[in-house]
């Protein structure tokens, strides 16, 4: 039987050498908007963080077109509601003839 302890690895890990010009994620912290929508395409801005500076562009315009697409719904009119049936614009209402 052997009493021998294995000798530590002499494997140094090695770091990454730092190049200025990768890719480096800007750590912008972003705060919910409580808009699902909104809060999606504002997500999408990570993607820009892992890409060359020439790869931004297609990102940015992607996030600006679903957020004016989301405001563009917001000032979508909703159908206006039929009148009530006791109002009709056609008829004056019963105390209009009998003023003095």
């Amino acid at each position: 039987m052997s009493d021998a302890v294995p000798e530590p690895s002499q494997e140094v890990e090695v770091e990454p050498e730092y190049d200025p010009a990768a890719p480096a994620p800007l750590g912008v912290l972003r705060t919910p908007t409580g808009n699902a929508e909104v809060d999606a395409r504002l997500e999408r801005l990570d993607d820009a963080d892992h890409l060359a500076t020439d790869g931004h562009l297609e990102v940015y315009e992607d996030v600006h077109r679903g957020l004016r697409d989301a405001l563009t719904a917001l000032d979508a009119r909703p159908e206006p509601l039929a009148p009530s049936p006791s109002y009709d614009q056609r008829a004056p209402s019963p105390s209009y003839g009998t003023r003095s």
